[in-house]
């Protein structure tokens, strides 16, 4: 009998189950935005910690809203991020600019748009993040309040690696030893009042998550002092995990609020700052597809999929499949699927999970925690199938914000 797991609400199935989707669309994301606003509010129950929105993670128009109506202000990568959030009416100044490839063009035209808050990762970015701002301030007769956070790359005896680095070495930020080459004062235009470090992704212990935090504290004070920082803010990134397995290893987020305030004291910072993305919006967003083949080879049942990876390109890179489930409901026993999408490689493999042994084509599955890392991470181009088409349920209404669009929208 199909059982309703814990990241599916039961409440959107009839929404789904009742969708007619137009001839042309093979498959779809949706986000449950009431479930997020809620989810989000509860985040903010607390006076701690800065929540930010890492756009990376989501920048559907319709999240960026919601985010924005709970207070979340927002970082940016990129030049296209920064449009997005622009344009569903977020000030510039509530913008943090992020990543590791700004070059002195793009610093320059985020400082033009209104940006003041930006994470410096080099000492090139460093220096033409300062001669912007003069060239700014001469030309303006103005002195802009850009804040600045120097990007810290430390290293750790776990020799743990995943997508941010871990302990292997990245482009993210400067070592140490780097950043000790610089001094605050010499940068007069801008207040560089802060460090950020972020380099763990999609953790699921509170635990191992404060002791990388009380780990961080000695060497990052030490630094501001040695640099003569008077050390306001401490941003410690995201990387707060989902449950993707389902092995019970779900995170307290009162916990980490307690662990955070310990942080914050050891640290004796102003503010706090995190950078929330998949533990924000993944919970709120599932994905929709259809069986399209099954077959068995070598005594393996398999499923081949309208989509796949071209859509949900995370399994691929972790080995750590989206739970499944399928949509109708069903009395047969489980059984184990190797589940593949249409893309002319092995790569295209979306997991081995469990569905009902009465599967057939046709059926509809739906992901779960696909609110994060979804639609803008896939790989849509290759073998040129459709575009997903996105969709939003809110005031138990489902409705399109993005229509699936053939290869020919986008092939020249």
């Amino acid at each position: 009998m199909t059982t309703t797991p814990d990241w599916l609400d039961k409440s959107i199935l009839p929404l789904l189950a009742a969708h007619d989707s137009p001839e042309h669309e093979q498959a779809y994301f949706v986000y449950q935005l009431d479930a997020l606003k809620a989810h989000l509010a509860k985040l903010q129950q607390q006076d701690v910690v800065k929540l930010w929105f890492a756009v990376k993670a989501n920048p559907l128009s319709k999240i960026i809203q919601t985010l924005d109506s709970e207070g979340f202000d927002f970082d940016v990568a990129s030049s296209g991020e920064l449009s997005q959030v622009l344009a569903q009416g977020v000030p510039a100044n509530r913008v943090l600019n992020t990543g590791p490839a700004k070059s002195k063009a793009q610093l320059t035209d985020f400082v033009n748009q209104g940006v003041q808050t930006f994470v410096v990762e080099s000492l090139n970015q460093l220096i033409w993040l300062h001669e912007v701002v003069q060239d700014y301030n001469r030309s303006h007769n103005t002195a802009l309040p850009i804040k600045v956070l120097l990007r810290v790359q430390l290293q750790w005896q776990e020799g743990e690696k995943n997508p941010l680095g871990g302990n292997s070495l990245t482009p993210f930020g400067l070592s140490v030893e780097q950043w000790q080459s610089v001094q605050v004062k010499d940068f007069p235009a801008l207040d560089i009042c802060g460090l950020h470090i972020f380099q763990w992704g999609n953790m699921l212990s509170n635990e191992k998550m404060f002791s990388l935090w009380s780990q961080m504290v000695p060497p990052l004070v030490a630094l501001a002092n040695d640099i003569g920082m008077s050390l306001k803010v401490l941003d410690l990134g995201g990387g707060l995990g989902i449950d993707y397995l389902g092995e019970g290893k779900t995170l307290s987020w009162q916990q980490i609020v307690d662990d955070l305030a310990k942080i914050k004291s050891e640290a004796g910072v102003e503010e706090l700052w995190l950078e929330l993305g998949r533990f924000a919006v993944a919970e709120c967003g599932y994905y929709v597809v259809p069986v399209v083949d099954r077959k068995v080879n070598y005594q393996q049942e398999q499923l081949v999929l309208a989509a796949g990876i071209n859509h949900l390109l995370r399994p691929a890179i972790t080995d750590q499949p989206f739970p499944v489930q399928l949509l109708r409901q069903s009395s047969a026993e489980l059984e184990h699927f190797d589940l593949h999408g249409p893309l002319c490689t092995s790569m295209d493999k979306l997991g081995h999970l469990a569905l009902p042994q009465d599967v057939v084509v046709g059926d509809q599955l739906v992901f779960g925690y696909c609110g994060a890392y979804g639609f803008t991470e896939s790989m849509p181009f290759f073998l040129c199938h459709q575009l997903a088409a996105e969709y939003v349920i809110e005031n138990e209404q489902l409705s399109v914000v993005r229509v699936a669009q053939s290869a020919t929208s986008y092939l020249a």
